[in-house]
């Protein structure tokens, strides 16, 4: 009878024990150290998604396909499985202490894979486009200059290695 009774509580125990380990609540949200909310502290620049900037979509045109939108903006962060015809760009930026920054940009396409509709924070501004003044980037590029190592350095001393 003993047995049965301490089998009993046992069996109680290890239930309660399991049922403690386990929650149905998520936290709400993470949160780290207290210490990160100060102002001294450094947080990071945290990027996530497709950079879409104006002078990208400004040079977005009704009636472009497929191919030339992802030359323009680059393959789309979220692709629906059941509606292929709506692409949808997302950027978030967190810098430092301040809060995040979410940019959408949603295309749409028609059957024929040509761009029917754009929807999102960034909107194309022709008038922005023709005012921005193309601008000449011009790249110098040092000339090659062989750096030798010390070893080769030290065989060519001695002889063992030829001068060039």
């Amino acid at each position: 009878m003993r047995k049965l009774v301490y089998i009993s509580i046992l069996g109680c125990l290890v239930a309660l024990a399991t049922a403690g380990c386990s929650r149905d609540k998520k936290p709400e949200e993470y949160r780290g150290s207290v210490l990160e909310d100060l102002p001294f502290v450094y947080k990071m620049t945290v990027q996530q998604g497709n950079i879409i900037t104006e002078e990208m979509v400004d040079r977005l045109e009704l009636g472009m396909n497929k191919r030339q939108v992802q030359f323009l903006l680059g393959t789309p962060l979220l692709t629906d499985f059941f509606q292929t015809d709506r692409w949808d760009y997302t950027y978030t930026i967190q810098r430092g202490h301040k809060p995040m920054e979410v940019r959408y940009l949603t295309l749409y396409f028609q059957e024929d894979d040509s761009l029917a509709r754009i929807e999102g924070d960034i909107r194309p501004n022709p008038a922005r486009a023709e005012a921005r003044v193309p601008q000449e980037v011009v790249v110098s590029v040092p000339d090659y200059q062989e750096r030798k190592g010390l070893i080769k350095r030290g065989l060519e001393t001695i002889g063992l290695e030829p001068k060039e």
